[in-house]
């Protein structure tokens, strides 16, 4: 239902993240109305979008007096050029991740929305998977004691080389670290801070394979060691996050079910939605206990990005991923890539 607050917003594509993720949070929050969607050639979005209009071109987007946010939603090459088109038409922004190519391209952007008062933001949607909002549990609970190892992966398992997709392209400067990589790191930012260095290692481990779909990063902080890592050849994953302190240990199996539940048309917002089955709940051993005892995983929800996202823009209230942190995530994806090219640790140096 429309109010007279209503924010219209205008996506700058409808590929899977249009489709799976932003169209349903967005037509499912009553703050927000989908005004216009911009397919340059494809006619996607009248299938899920019933009298959307369609735009061919950014430009028309941006002319729409009826949208007041831009979903920059394209490949990441054009992140940064749209992103600045749109602050400069007066609109607000959220920014698919990975927010730009270059902690530069950022630092601008970020200033320029400083000078037109406008939000800017990245979805970094992963905050709230409901297996990192059970991470911060834990961690404050404290059971784990002095966290001193910290692991976090993403696998897949992809033995194939996809075709006609800008994501293999070398040319595009995409990679298994600039794909799964923003979400990982973010999360370890948001827990950790930035660290003093980083050392990396990226390899294409694929048939055929041009970008890097391997990686491997080492986050060096004073107190405690943290490794973030994923494959496309996973045929078995590995946990997706190992923490071992002083008084145990905690690992998680398996991913939150919102995606998933998200491609297949489920309902948000309906009973059970982003919570886990008992068989993939995390197994705490800590000690003065004999046995391991499962935690149970809370819910996931991505809904809050945008009920967020309705509050900063109507209400000037705080920003839950502030464009900064997602800068932060390219200056490490700089100095993981660097590390790797030099065979070196990179220093990260403090704000």
């Amino acid at each position: 239902m429309m109010t007279d607050d209503t924010i219209g917003v205008g996506l700058a594509a409808f590929g899977m993240s249009g489709r799976v993720f932003h169209a349903p949070l967005l037509k499912n929050n009553p703050h927000f109305q989908i005004r216009r969607v911009m397919e340059r050639t494809k006619n996607e979005a009248i299938k899920f979008l019933s009298g959307i209009p369609v735009s061919r071109s950014f430009e028309e987007l941006l002319s729409d007096p009826s949208v007041q946010v831009i979903l920059v939603n394209t490949p990441d090459s054009s992140h940064y050029d749209l992103a600045k088109k749109s602050l400069e038409a007066g609109k607000h922004d959220v920014v698919e991740k990975p927010f730009t190519q270059t902690s530069a391209q950022a630092e601008e952007l970020i200033a320029l929305a400083g000078r037109v008062r406008r939000v800017l933001t990245v979805f970094q949607n992963r905050r709230w998977d409901g297996d990192f909002l059970t991470i911060q549990k834990v961690l404050r609970e404290g059971v784990l004691g002095r966290l001193v190892d910290y692991e976090a992966h993403w696998d897949r398992y992809r033995n194939f080389i996809q075709e006609g997709t800008w994501k293999e392209r070398i040319d595009s400067g995409a990679g298994l670290l600039q794909n799964l990589g923003p979400h990982l790191i973010d999360q370890a930012l948001l827990l950790f801070g930035l660290p003093e260095a980083v050392t990396a290692h990226l390899r294409v481990v694929r048939t055929g394979g041009s970008v890097s779909d391997w990686y491997q990063l080492r986050l060096h902080y004073p107190n405690v060691g943290v490794a973030l890592s994923s494959s496309y050849l996973a045929r078995e994953a590995s946990p997706r996050f190992v923490l071992h302190g002083t008084l145990g240990s905690f690992v998680k199996h398996g991913i939150d079910p919102q995606e998933q539940a998200l491609a297949a048309g489920g309902v948000l917002g309906s009973t059970g939605w982003g919570a886990e089955t008992e068989a993939s709940w995390g197994m705490l051993t800590a000690e003065g206990t004999s046995e391991k005892r499962k935690v149970e995983t809370l819910p996931g929800n991505y809904m809050a990005f945008y009920d967020n996202l309705y509050d900063c823009i109507a209400r000037g209230g705080e920003m839950a991923v502030k464009p900064e942190e997602a800068a932060n995530v390219i200056r490490i994806i700089e100095a993981a890539q660097k590390s790797d090219a030099e065979g070196r640790t990179v220093p990260i140096p403090p704000q």
